[in-house]
């Protein structure tokens, strides 16, 4: 879930703070228009690096961008980074967010952001309960008490809506930082991305998974987003960074252990065995059934649809409620078909 619910005056906030970079178009660091022209691009992370960026890493270390005339910087985020913001002031060419209700929360707030790609074919978040007192199907919530982390508060109530369960037979209490609250009895269900294999070792094979996806709420995740003026000025730099990046995400599939030396070498602080563990459920998300049909990183209007009154029914857009043409652009998508369609 989101870790930037922003308003426009948190974003002129911010971009105050950076100088007057939004109207600064030269900061965006792409230098070219033309094809043959090499484009600096900056891709903000939406939190810290991670596993979720390991096809570009691939794409970096194989050449593909370099194919594509494009010099990638990865710019990490943190607790204390509004990357959203700063890619809408133009601080950063494009970024990659966890989910997709990020963006459309930062449209209704006025910043100027639109989706272009989802890496993920479906998102991960998950609902974790014990074989001793299983969660299989919303409807198993009842009674029962549900630990999540604050910002994934509105996942369990938009959930519960769509399975018309009323949000008073749930109980919902703050989640901690591990799976101590299940383990402990404390909890009958706590929540994560299935894709993070080294926090849920300690549930064993008593572990019983319900995804958010599978229960009835289908978001996005690993969101690739950029700006009106980005995609009105550089379309052809945001098709080449997407061909290749689906090229190193397929270089993924196909190489994971080789990928995952690549991950570790580029970003020293993470754990080797842990990510050798998680690479093949991350390629599970990226590809799929879907994908083989639409191509790696594809979305359609009916899911951002869905997404959007979702959270209109709930009220959590402060502005604006979004349209689909508002939030996510087919575009990209539609100029990188063929490059696509061949690695999914």
């Amino acid at each position: 879930m989101s870790r930037f619910m922003m308003n426009r005056r948190h974003f002129m906030a911010n971009a105050a703070a950076f100088g007057g970079l939004a109207a600064a178009s030269s900061f965006i660091g792409v230098r070219a228009g033309r094809a043959e022209d090499v484009a600096q691009v900056r891709m903000q992370l939406g939190w810290l690096a991670s596993n979720g960026l390991i096809g570009e890493v691939a794409a970096q270390k194989k050449g593909f961008f370099k194919e594509q005339g494009i010099e990638l910087e990865i710019v990490p985020g943190g607790p204390n980074v509004d990357g959203v913001a700063g890619v809408a002031a133009g601080q950063s060419t494009l970024g990659q967010i966890s989910s997709s209700p990020s963006v459309m929360l930062a449209r209704s707030a006025g910043l100027p952001v639109k989706a272009f790609i989802a890496g993920y074919r479906k998102h991960p978040f998950t609902y974790f309960s014990l074989k001793k007192a299983p969660i299989r199907e919303p409807k198993d919530m009842i009674g029962k008490t549900i630990a999540t982390q604050p910002t994934a508060f509105i996942l369990l109530r938009a959930l519960l809506a769509k399975n018309g369960i009323p949000e008073d037979q749930v109980k919902m209490v703050n989640m901690g930082s591990d799976m101590n609250q299940l383990i402990t009895g404390q909890a009958d269900a706590v929540t994560g991305w299935v894709t993070n294999t080294n926090a849920l070792a300690v549930l064993g094979d008593d572990r019983v998974d319900m995804m958010l996806w599978d229960a009835g709420l289908q978001l996005y995740a690993n969101v690739y987003y950029t700006t009106d003026e980005q995609l009105d000025k550089h379309t052809d730099v945001l098709v080449r960074f997407t061909t290749a990046a689906a090229k190193g995400w397929g270089y993924v599939r196909d190489n994971p252990e080789e990928a995952v030396e690549m991950l570790v070498e580029a970003f020293p602080n993470l754990d080797k065995a842990s990510e050798l563990q998680a690479v093949h459920p991350v390629i599970d998300f990226s590809f799929g059934d879907s994908t083989k049909e639409f191509g790696w990183g594809a979305m359609n209007k009916d899911n951002w649809a869905a997404q959007i009154k979702a959270y209109a029914d709930l009220q959590q857009f402060k502005g604006t409620v979004p349209t689909v043409d508002d939030v996510a652009t087919m575009a990209i998508l539609d100029a990188t078909a063929e490059i696509r369609k061949q690695v999914g």
